[in-house]
């Protein structure tokens, strides 16, 4: 399966409708060989969603998201800090969906013997667990993040927006994901750089690198903000 509807019903964050859409793909230089899975506002256009704050639906509190805005001149929300494009691939795969492309498909099918990133876009919180838990299921491995307080830290890494939150996850047991202004800002007691960085020289692909998922005995990544 190269493509695949994995959820389609309200969002556990305020019970609007969500769609969760699985790709699988190989053009990614980063991550490498991987499926994708978009958490998008089955309704509305992943850019109006930013625009007017109805993208809490998938992304929660999340900080990144920008303030609501109604200047005409503004596509999505003001000052949003998310590195997600939603005018490349996040707006493609929605229009995609609505064109009727996608048809639903077993989670458990599309993620066997794959390396799977929860949440390419959208907080994975947003949806039920069941269909992580079938995605993951027979899968080679995951990268997994979110910024709800606390969720399922077996599956994913905690984003941490301060040094003091990340040392908060860390005494109650969650390894985090952090983005930093510099490499002195790094705990290298607690934290290692991303060796996909650009900083660590790229030296590896995600699909080797398998440490940012939850339940990996490792240290928890920093990254450099660009």
């Amino acid at each position: 399966m190269k493509s695949a509807i994995i959820y389609n019903g309200q969002s556990l964050l305020d019970g609007k409708p969500i769609v969760v859409i699985a790709t699988y793909s190989n053009r990614n230089t980063k991550t490498g060989k991987v499926v994708q899975t978009y958490i998008l506002r089955e309704d509305i256009n992943p850019l109006e969603a930013s625009k007017t704050g109805e993208d809490y639906s998938i992304c929660g509190d999340c900080p990144m998201r920008g303030e609501v805005t109604t200047d005409p001149e503004r596509k999505q929300a003001k000052g949003r800090k998310c590195y997600v494009n939603l005018g490349q691939g996040v707006l493609i795969v929605w229009k995609a969906y609505k064109r009727g492309v996608y048809q639903t498909g077993e989670a458990s099918e599309m993620g066997r013997g794959r390396f799977v990133r929860v949440g390419t876009y959208g907080d994975p919180a947003a949806v039920p667990s069941h269909v992580w838990d079938n995605l993951l299921s027979e899968c080679e491995t995951w990268t997994a993040y979110t910024h709800q307080k606390p969720w399922r830290p077996d599956i994913a890494m905690q984003s941490a927006d301060s040094y003091a939150e990340a040392v908060m996850h860390w005494k109650q047991g969650r390894r985090t994901f952090r983005v930093v202004a510099d490499l002195g800002q790094i705990d290298k007691a607690n934290e290692a750089l991303c060796p996909a960085s650009k900083e660590a020289g790229r030296r590896v692909q995600c699909t080797a690198c398998k440490l940012c998922k939850g339940s990996s005995l490792a240290k928890s990544i920093a990254i450099v903000e660009h």
